[in-house]
């Protein structure tokens, strides 16, 4: 047997970080507080109708509390999740082409780096950082401004969407590099074309943050899990009496768990232990964009690429 993973297992399972547990306890005791009300009424005798009522409401709602609930919900909730995910992948593709292209077309000498190159790859790092804190709704912080100029610090602190501000500064980056021969129109037309790929995959995380579940449905969905816990009592109370008070708090545990993990991931974009790992997404941006930085020779230079002989070249001018 392997103590690890059983170890990891059993940590996982009484893992209170990241559950839900500790956000539904006050429901799961609310309708436990009513099933130990309908026990009370049972043991003194006075219910007559309860079993009769228990079976309307459960087996009403119960297909569609399933069907609703355990299908649609936590199927959709996934999916905004993983659609983040992608979103936020792409990103890091895309800064990875950007900054390697970048990197080999753009070379500088070693006595002499490009100021100006570094200064567009850190606008890659800066983007990343600023869609995070876009996405959080937060102010630029002293990681982004170090990234950047004073100046553009300022212009960032009062732009409604900063993310967008540094695309435009990467453009102008472009459009100098061309004109100051450093790279041509195609390479240019490349690296443009991952920038907009790049505000391609901002912009589906805002799709996702700003588009949530339709709030009739959240009502709808409430309402049938309040009338199926609710109706529980009444189904089991005269049957199993006392235990009714257990099973109705697995039960209701069981669905408001389920839907509260669906509420979780709707916006997988903070910094909940069931939100996306952004931060280390940006530090791996980060990483990538200082190794692209870090080549300073030129192509020639490179230790790596064979270099022709003297001679080589004294052989193929005596065969000429």
């Amino acid at each position: 047997m392997d103590t690890p993973t059983q170890s990891n297992w059993l940590a996982t399972t009484f893992r209170l970080d990241g559950s839900v547990a500790g956000i539904i306890l006050p429901r799961i005791l609310a309708f436990a507080g009513f099933t130990f009300a309908i026990c009370s009424l049972d043991y003194w005798g006075y219910p007559i109708y309860l079993k009769e009522i228990g079976n309307l409401t459960t087996n009403v709602v119960y297909n569609l509390v399933l069907g609703l609930l355990l299908v649609f919900r936590t199927n959709t909730a996934y999916d905004r999740f993983w659609d983040g995910r992608k979103a936020w992948g792409m990103l890091v593709v895309n800064s990875r082409n950007f900054a390697r292209q970048v990197a080999l077309l753009w070379p500088s000498p070693k006595t002499t780096p490009s100021t100006d190159r570094d200064a567009l790859l850190n606008l890659l790092v800066a983007f990343a950082l600023a869609t995070k804190l876009h996405l959080r709704s937060e102010p630029i912080d002293k990681q982004l401004q170090d990234l950047i100029t004073p100046e553009q610090a300022q212009i960032l602190a009062d732009a409604k969407h900063p993310p967008l501000q540094i695309t435009f500064w990467i453009g102008m980056h472009l459009q100098q590099a061309l004109q100051q021969g450093h790279i041509d129109s195609n390479q240019a037309s490349n690296l443009d074309q991952s920038l907009s790929q790049m505000i391609e995959g901002m912009s589906s995380c805002e799709r996702i943050r700003s588009t949530p579940l339709p709030i009739a449905y959240r009502i709808y969905l409430k309402r049938l899990i309040l009338i199926y816990c609710i109706g529980l009592p009444f189904r089991w109370v005269p049957d199993i009496h006392g235990w009714a008070l257990p099973m109705v708090a697995v039960v209701s545990f069981i669905l408001l768990g389920l839907e509260e993990v669906g509420r979780e991931l709707d916006n997988p974009f903070g910094q909940d232990a069931n939100d996306l790992p952004i931060d280390d997404i940006c530090q791996t941006i980060a990483d990538n964009v200082d190794q692209a930085k870090a080549i300073n020779a030129t192509i020639s230079e490179s230790p790596l690429i064979p270099q022709e002989s003297p001679n080589q070249s004294d052989l193929s001018l005596t065969a000429s």
